[in-house]
């Protein structure tokens, strides 16, 4: 048998109450040029100063980045990743809900389309 509706939405809220701090953006590792012209950064080919770690989100329609220290990346990583995982839990929680609501007035449930995700 499988598990009710309420079951399944339980069980999701309790995996969100131990989510944890969630970030929205992403991680990359970087080479940078410097400011000074005669720089091995600045010759052909470059010799780009790094690798630093990068924050990118986007903030009201616009790009933010920062710098984050390498003692700091693994905290970064885990909240990237509880981010993603809040987006999946909100998601099936909205799926149950929609069964529910489809199954008490109805409706012939159809199923989710899903994004497709970008690379």
């Amino acid at each position: 048998m499988s598990p009710s509706p309420q079951d399944r939405a339980a069980r999701v809220a309790a995996e969100l109450a131990g989510l944890g701090l969630a970030l929205p953006g992403s991680l990359t590792q970087r080479g940078m040029r410097c400011g000074w012209a005669g720089c091995r950064c600045h010759r052909d080919p470059p010799q780009l100063h790094g690798p630093y770690w990068q924050w990118t989100r986007k903030q009201a329609g616009k790009t933010i980045s920062r710098l984050v220290p390498d003692d700091q990346v693994d905290d970064y990583r885990q909240w990237l990743d509880n981010h993603r995982r809040l987006h999946e839990l909100i998601a099936e929680l909205e799926d149950i809900t929609l069964a529910v609501a489809d199954q008490r007035s109805g409706h012939q449930a159809r199923p989710r389309r899903t994004r497709q995700k970008t690379a």
